[in-house]
């Protein structure tokens, strides 16, 4: 899978965010920028990103993932 496969899918699956998608072999860095993450934890924030990733996960296509989120605010006040 290449970044653009990626943001794609993540694309269709979480249609209110924006998403920065790149890779490093099966590696891919992700960063989620919706307010659907507004009051979630962390965690709860990385379960919805994965879900929209499980079937490549499980079936191998993507080996790892490492992601950050964050509300529409909480982008902006980063800078």
């Amino acid at each position: 899978m290449n970044p653009n496969d990626v943001k794609a899918l993540l694309e269709g699956a979480l249609p209110d965010c924006k998403f920065q998608v790149e890779t490093e072999g099966g590696h891919f860095n992700i960063v989620a920028i919706g307010d659907i993450f507004e009051g979630k934890r962390p965690v709860q924030r990385q379960q919805q990103v994965y879900a929209a990733l499980q079937e490549q996960i499980s079936s191998g296509e993507i080996h790892a993932v490492n992601m950050k989120t964050f509300t529409h605010q909480e982008w902006t006040e980063r800078g």
